[in-house]
């Protein structure tokens, strides 16, 4: 059965067009917008990278809207300086969030957050406390300072133990440096609920810091699921990281934050390099503030995780419930030889991620790449 007969492009490109069309959604990607070639002499390198249905890297494939564009075009011109205007960046997420100023810490993208508040916490020997498989980060960054990190399995459903992340912890309590929760989870794509986040705050030790990687949140449509931002003006020792990675698509432009107390703030502040560009500070604002562009992206990524789900479910293969822009199916197949094989199709999906070496994560690319990523699974799984 070909793919145009159980998933056509009126089923599935026409049908995702339909559910967000009246919005004026493109779905072409920045480069193509541009048109634009690279210097002479890079010419193979960037064909290759651009023919690629790149689905491994859990991106926003659309890019920045057209308001960011168009602030960052304009900030081109403090390019060359120091002390430039930036748009008020600083006050308008700290408005976005309800929280104060001195709540707010910068990084370049989550990924310094993540490494600021591991050298912050995890001084003296600590230890991070954490479920396995996540966002690996964390841990590689502790042994990087030679620390280390207390990993809890997850449970059958491929949810985060939170009993034992709690038990470790107050086991461990005077080696832990601070708590990790990634929620929604990578590379899993399930949610901790709110009530079990509130488990976790009440079920430890109240000096322990546990840092909150939301990194996917706007994609979740879990009722039980909340931001853990109230818990920080509760005065709870919680540290929430977010990114304008994901649903903004400012991946490469690289801008991330922590929302924290404000004490907790002024100690990570002494490890953070505060590098962040001139160009990502204006576009965020006008991001920010383009609440119908948020919805776009957020709808057809919705749409599409929902179809791809669904296909994959038809022709028998388990996919893990995702509350993100990415899915983790069952291959039955070690994962790096699946990998090379899509990758001989020119579609890049996501790496390993012991324990689960037959699983394959796959970030919802535009409707035309998901067609491409459908299409090469029924060549490699012989559908």
């Amino acid at each position: 059965m070909s793919v145009t007969d159980s998933l056509s492009r009126r089923g599935f490109l026409h049908g995702t067009a339909a559910a967000v069309g009246y919005m004026g959604f493109r779905t072409e990607s920045l480069h193509a917008r541009e048109g634009r070639r690279p210097p002479h002499g890079l010419e193979q390198e960037a064909d290759a990278y651009d023919r690629l249905a790149k689905l491994h890297f859990n991106e926003n494939p659309y890019g920045p809207c057209d308001s960011a564009l168009e602030a960052m075009n304009m900030a081109f011109k403090y390019s060359m300086r120091y002390g430039y205007p930036d748009g008020g960046v600083r006050s308008a997420i700290a408005e976005h969030h309800g929280v104060g100023e001195r709540h707010l810490l910068l990084g370049a993208g989550s990924g310094e957050i993540l490494e600021v508040v591991g050298l912050t916490f995890l001084d003296h020997d600590k230890k991070v406390v954490g479920v396995d498989p996540t966002y690996g980060s964390v841990y590689s960054h502790a042994s990087g300072i030679r620390a280390d990190a207390i990993r809890i399995p997850l449970l059958p459903d491929y949810r985060q133990d939170v009993p034992a992340i709690i038990e470790a912890t107050n086991r461990h309590h005077r080696e832990v440096g601070f708590v990790y929760l990634c929620n929604p989870n990578n590379p899993t794509g399930r949610t901790i609920t709110d009530a079990e986040v509130r488990q976790v705050l009440d079920g430890i030790p109240p000096d322990v810091p546990v840092l909150i990687d939301e990194a996917y949140h706007h994609f979740v449509e879990d009722p039980g699921y909340a931001s853990s931002i109230p818990y920080v003006l509760q005065g709870r020792p919680v540290i929430v990281a977010r990114t304008f990675s994901k649903l903004y698509g400012m991946a490469a432009l690289r801008l991330g934050f922590a929302i924290a107390r404000p004490d907790i703030i002024d100690r990570m502040s002494a490890y953070s390099t505060g590098s962040i560009n001139a160009l990502v500070k204006w576009g965020a604002v006008a991001a920010l503030n383009d609440h119908a562009a948020q919805e776009r992206v957020r709808s057809i990524t919705l749409q599409l995780r929902k179809q791809t789900t669904s296909q994959l479910k038809s022709w028998g293969y388990d996919v893990i419930p995702s509350e993100t822009n990415f899915i983790m199916v069952h291959t039955g197949r070690p994962i790096d030889e699946v990998r090379r094989a899509f990758r001989d199709r020119d579609v890049a999906v996501g790496r390993p991620f012991p324990p689960m070496l037959e699983h394959m994560r796959v970030s919802m690319g535009t409707p035309e790449e998901m067609e491409r990523f459908l299409q090469a699974f029924q060549e490699i799984f012989e559908i």
